[in-house]
């Protein structure tokens, strides 16, 4: 148990823009609909974080040195980790639109400040803790803030039974009539980026898996039966990592998901702009009582926060990573990386921040995020089975069931962008 970490660092991401804002956004538009979409969102996409974790226990590689040896046009460096780049823009709104989202929990708090300046705050807040950060801390601080909310919105939730809102079974089985909501098809296609593990949670994990060790106690590849046992040990560990973060952050969403279609769509309120917060706080008062508005702040603040400060962790790492790849940087020691780490932290907040004072969108700048990474997952999905195929050997390769929910997966990754692509460009 305490070798597992990673997958919470991811979870205190996860359970963020895609949980609190995308999710009960598409609940409050399309009702119980969606409700397969949210659970195919969060189970289908952990064999990719699987496979890409197999990876790197067994090469020691990061993300983007794994992603540079896929085959295809290169311009210094893969197509892939270009088309990780373009997907990394629509990130930083994401990013912006969720320091957005804090800013006005603060001004809730405190009316006296604007949310801009609380936004400005949070960010320099933000900065001078991920400074002396290190991984045990981002690890905690992640896991406290998801398990303290998750408990809180579960809670929540289970409380509509006892409400004019309660859920009835004929609620939950039009959810599973696998029909794409209504006039919702944008949102749809972002919450399936960004619920469960999206790209960009995809990117970091071998990250952490690095971080924690995982490739370091399996040891330098020699191909002894010593070392085969140590690898496979470690890959189970890594597997139970991925599986105990899948159950909670599956559980949240589809917490959130239900508050939202049973209350917010009852009520015909759909969270933005500066609203948004207040929108998404009946999902609490209107379950739990007028007390439970300061809880949902509280609790809003954590699962805000907790994705604020693990994505400016995970992406500072990868961005320092991909600038060294592509020549940008040089990077002869530890030192040098962990002082372009810091440099980019707060590169990163200072632009997520400065889109959001320019935007003041927060719902429309996550969405923007989704679907950024909706497209780069059949991408990514693709990579990790070229990957497995080319460069696992036999010994070492997942079971024949894990194969046909990886081939499964990347295939409805595919199709989901390419549909919604599709009907976008029909219109």
């Amino acid at each position: 148990m305490r070798q597992l970490g990673p997958g919470m660092i991811l979870t205190g991401s996860i359970v963020g823009s895609g949980e609190l804002i995308a999710t009960p956004t598409l609940a409050s538009q399309a009702g119980f609909a969606a409700l397969w979409l949210i659970v195919l969102s969060c189970i289908i996409k952990v064999v990719v974080q699987e496979e890409l974790g197999r990876y790197t226990i067994l090469s020691g590689e990061t993300t983007f040195q794994a992603l540079n040896r896929i085959p295809g046009p290169k311009l210094g460096v893969s197509w892939v980790v270009w088309c990780w780049l373009l997907m990394f823009v629509g990130v930083l709104f994401q990013q912006g639109g969720i320091v957005g989202g804090l800013g006005q929990v603060f001004h809730l708090l405190m009316p006296a400040i604007g949310v801009k300046t609380w936004a400005v705050i949070v960010a320099v807040g933000t900065i001078a803790i991920l400074l002396r950060g290190n991984y045990r801390l981002v690890e905690s601080s992640s896991t406290f803030m998801v398990v303290s909310f998750t408990l809180i919105t579960v809670a929540s939730a289970l409380a509509l039974a006892w409400t004019p809102y309660a859920i009835k079974w004929s609620d939950v089985a039009a959810g599973f009539r696998f029909d794409l909501p209504p006039g919702g098809l944008g949102v749809a296609f972002a919450v399936f980026g960004i619920t469960g593990v999206g790209a960009t949670e995809l990117i970091y994990y071998p990250y952490w898996c690095i971080e924690k060790g995982y490739a370091r106690y399996v040891g330098p590849r020699d191909d002894s039966p010593a070392w085969l046992e140590r690898a496979r040990g470690w890959i189970k560990i890594m597997q139970a990592d991925t599986l105990v973060a899948m159950l909670v952050y599956t559980v949240a969403t589809i917490a959130f998901y239900l508050l939202g279609a049973s209350i917010l769509h009852g009520r015909q309120q759909i969270p933005k702009g500066y609203e948004m917060v207040k929108t998404l706080s009946f999902i609490y008062t209107e379950t739990l009582g007028p007390w439970a508005y300061w809880l949902f702040l509280l609790g809003a603040f954590f699962v805000l926060y907790s994705t604020v400060f693990t994505a400016a962790a995970s992406n500072s790492r990868v961005l320092a990573d991909f600038m060294e790849l592509v020549g940008l940087v040089k990077v002869p020691d530890e030192q040098t990386r962990w002082f372009w780490r810091r440099v980019l932290v707060v590169v990163l907040i200072t632009l997520n921040t400065s889109l959001y004072l320019l935007l003041a969108e927060p719902v429309k700048m996550v969405i923007i995020g989704g679907i950024a990474q909706a497209c780069m997952l059949p991408v990514i999905a693709f990579s990790t089975l070229y990957l497995r195929y080319k460069f696992i050997e036999p010994a070492m390769r997942p079971s024949m069931w894990v194969d046909i929910l990886l081939w499964l997966a990347s295939f409805s990754m595919l199709g989901f962008a390419g549909y919604t692509l599709f009907t976008k460009l029909l219109k």
